[in-house]
């Protein structure tokens, strides 16, 4: 049997939402991000992984431990993008019983248990390398692209395209992934095309899509996203329906 493990990257510090504690806690109908993440993985992982910033850690120890969820919390010293987050996990217990790895970002709320379920099915019975969550939406934050036959060929984020890019319709991903450990770790390490931002200067993640593809990976984009999965939470004004 493969072995499973998840990773929540919650580093993020708050400062665009002008909170003075980690986002991912920020408690929508009384239930803190992060708690609603862990409840949601926990029919494949009952401790996961959550990656958080040095001054996150205790409020996101203490949030955990109020509601009685187990986690590994692994820190993060500095912002320095997705991809070094991720690359965290080499610190935690989890990571090497870890043959697929189940990512999700710690500011998106409302993932559906239903869209959590057909991706990690179609995954495996795939076969996959590497999997993740799209939809087409008119204003696209990242986008994937395809090749003829409808393969996917990379993941790009609009914010690294510099400042004349625009948002226009396309496929987006949601920030909910799975994928095998050996081959995304490898390339997370190595010095790859796209490794860092060209506007923010971070390590990002979505550029190891493309180089897998590359390699002959299996890569797929299962469009099943709903709209609630698509909302994320970097402003007040990004979730203020649903408070």
């Amino acid at each position: 049997m493969f072995k499973l493990r998840s990773l929540v990257a919650a580093a993020g510090r708050g400062t665009r939402s002008g909170l003075p504690y980690p986002k991912t806690l920020f408690a929508i109908k009384g239930v803190p991000i992060l708690i609603r993440i862990a409840r949601l993985l926990q029919p494949y992982d009952e401790r996961p992984t959550v990656i958080v910033s040095p001054e996150g850690k205790d409020f996101v120890a203490r949030c955990l431990d109020d509601y009685v969820i187990a986690a590994e919390l692994v820190t993060q010293p500095e912002p320095r993008g997705m991809g070094d987050a991720v690359l965290r996990f080499k610190e935690s217990p989890a990571f090497e019983e870890a043959e697929h790895i189940l990512l999700i970002w710690g500011d998106i709320p409302f993932i559906q248990p239903s869209t959590v379920k057909e991706l990690v099915t179609s995954h495996l019975e795939q076969l996959n390398d590497f999997t993740l969550v799209s939809k087409r939406v008119d204003n696209a934050y990242t986008s994937v692209s395809r090749d003829h036959s409808g393969g996917v060929t990379g993941v790009h984020e609009t914010r690294e395209l510099g400042s004349s890019a625009q948002l226009s319709e396309g496929e987006r991903d949601i920030g909910l992934f799975i994928f095998r450990k050996q081959p995304v770790f490898t390339a997370l390490q190595e010095d790859l095309s796209g490794k860092f931002g060209q506007v923010t200067g971070e390590h990002g993640f979505l550029y190891v899509i493309e180089h897998l593809v590359r390699k002959g990976y299996r890569v797929a984009a299962v469009q099943v996203a709903t709209e609630l999965d698509l909302v994320s939470f970097n402003s007040l004004a990004d979730i203020r329906e649903y408070l």
